[in-house]
């Protein structure tokens, strides 16, 4: 492999080792995006987190390898003072074997969107293959690791997403790969509203309301996007009736088996449903799945 990364540390990038422990939840992350690839390491899946957030020093990427028992197998924390040259690499030894972890955020173009809406790649090398590649400046990506193969087997499988506002709240959607992106709305006005309605826009186009909130706060509807079938799931309940910084959770899934995903006692626990909903991924079965959005919608008083 050509040009692959010295196996010492850098300044304003941090690794651990597979003990390190998952992400709690912590009021950082209620301003972040996380990106999950199901991909092929050491002959077994594994899970790459992609996770970009935002602190007052300014943007932060945290890049996160999961193996299929559950374990972390490494992370890499790009501080934002590492942004000064916005581009890097590492080396890290797992299980006998060489991981590298590469990235070029030089020309990325963030806009107002925590993730960068161009401009920039991200790759992950083991033996000498592409285990992910995302950005789009993926043939930079392949050059600078050496690796002569033009695809990687990396399957895009969910996306969560902290989301914040008063009665909106907006983000962008794309449901199927290379699909249109979309611009998505949430509306709702629970604040002296005796009789709430939740309204959910995709391109400025309605495409469900919920009447009568205070009586369904928790359902599930089905639209159709770029026909395709989406399964929505709503849980408004900490809006209605929970603590003043509670958040409401919107699940879309292109699959109607998410019922399984939904009904896990993880993602319903608002205590640690800020991340362990991951756990619902690590199942061998998810495999059935399609790809799913959660959003966490804060409300700002």
């Amino acid at each position: 492999m050509r040009d692959f990364p010295s196996c010492f540390g850098e300044n304003g990038v941090q690794v651990a080792d597979a003990s390190c422990s998952s992400v709690g939840v912590n009021k950082s992350y209620q301003n972040s995006i996380t990106c999950v690839y199901k991909c092929k390491l050491f002959g077994d899946s594994c899970l790459i987190s992609i996770i970009w957030s935002k602190n007052l020093m300014g943007q932060c990427l945290t890049i996160e390898i999961d193996d299929t028992s559950h374990q972390c197998i490494c992370k890499v924390d790009v501080k934002p003072s590492l942004f000064s040259k916005r581009k890097g690499s590492k080396c890290l030894e797992v299980k006998s074997s060489k991981i590298g972890v590469f990235w070029d955020l030089s020309l990325a173009k963030f806009g107002s969107a925590l993730e960068p809406l161009e401009g920039y790649y991200i790759a992950v090398v083991w033996e000498g293959e592409m285990v992910l590649a995302i950005g789009d400046l993926k043939k930079e990506a392949f050059k600078k690791t050496g690796i002569t193969s033009s695809v990687s087997s990396a399957i895009f499988i969910s996306k969560r997403e902290h989301i914040s506002g008063k009665r909106v709240y907006g983000t962008k959607a794309q449901f199927c790969d290379n699909g249109p992106i979309h611009d998505l709305k949430i509306e709702c006005d629970t604040n002296g509203n005796d009789d709430p309605c939740l309204l959910i826009l995709i391109d400025a186009k309605l495409v469900m309301k919920v009447k009568h909130l205070r009586w369904k706060f928790r359902g599930n509807y089905t639209i159709t996007v770029d026909g395709l079938p989406i399964e929505v799931y709503w849980d408004v309940h900490n809006w209605l009736f929970g603590p003043s910084l509670g958040n409401a959770v919107f699940m879309f899934q292109t699959n109607l088996s998410a019922e399984k995903l939904w009904n896990s006692s993880s993602l319903r626990d608002s205590s640690v449903m800020s991340w362990s909903c991951l756990e619902s991924f690590r199942e061998p079965k998810s495999q059935g799945l399609g790809f799913t959005l959660i959003l966490y919608a804060w409300k700002n008083e």
